[in-house]
């Protein structure tokens, strides 16, 4: 006789691909005539990695990355001035989720920086990190927000909480004074704790123009200074093609 499919056990203890395959296990140990520890390591595993990509994917949707970039689709061919090696073995080490860094690309617009980043901060979730991706501009919004109706508290907390952020064209718009106290308070409760990821088309020397408190921007330079990796993309060629149409002669 026939053992009845556990279906309810099953859906109680969420294990819905065991439920789908069950009866294509049963048949395939018994006409290999495995053993039950084989049996059960086999189920077990692949269980382990259906929901081991499951939780990575959500990880990707909840990270609010724009366009999916990857290290192995970046055109290193076409940025010599860029040290391929170094930036590879940083990647592949890690060593900024471990430190943990600060990874700071400055560059100019359409150079590659953010494409670089958002290739560090995937392979950061693909192993097991949760990471967050926000423009700069979009950040300063939600902080304002959050002061308007006394949240600022919430909102430091959102920012402080992921494993790995990444702030995309820093220096986008000037902040003032009280934003950028919040701001600062990010990168106090960030530092020595968790790698921040921030690319911008302005140097060091050029965050106090838009930072609009001296002693705040001292402040937040000193402690993404204090263990940084400078990716310098400042003599780097746009990797935006051109199309210009011409609709009326000169």
């Amino acid at each position: 006789m026939q053992t009845a499919r556990p279906d309810r056990q099953l859906d109680f203890l969420r294990l819905g691909l065991l439920k789908q395959n069950w009866d294509s296990h049963l048949k395939q140990a018994t006409a290999k005539k495995i053993s039950y520890s084989e049996f059960l390591t086999r189920i077990i595993d692949e269980e382990y990695a259906s929901r081991t990509e499951l939780a990575r994917l959500s990880r990707v949707r909840r990270a609010n990355v724009p366009e999916k970039l990857v290290m192995s689709t970046f055109p290193f061919e076409r940025q010599p001035k860029l040290k391929r090696r170094l930036i590879l073995e940083i990647y592949e080490s890690r060593r900024y989720i471990s430190t943990p860094e600060y990874l700071v690309f400055l560059g100019p617009t359409g150079c590659g920086k953010t494409g670089l980043a958002t290739a560090f901060l995937l392979d950061a979730i693909d192993n097991g990190n949760r990471g967050f991706f926000i423009s700069f501009q979009d950040m300063l919004r939600r902080l304002t927000e959050a002061v308007a109706i006394r949240a600022d508290r919430r909102a430091l907390r959102f920012f402080t909480s992921w494993d790995v952020l990444l702030i995309d064209e820093f220096g986008y718009a000037p902040i003032d004074k009280e934003i950028a106290g919040l701001f600062f308070e990010i990168i106090k409760a960030r530092h020595q704790k968790h790698p921040t990821l921030i690319t911008s088309q302005l140097g060091f020397a050029e965050w106090g123009g838009f930072i609009q408190d001296s002693h705040l921007c001292s402040a937040i330079l000193n402690r993404v200074t204090e263990n940084c990796c400078l990716f310098d993309m400042t003599k780097c060629l746009s990797l935006r093609s051109k199309r210009v149409t011409h609709a009326a002669s000169a």
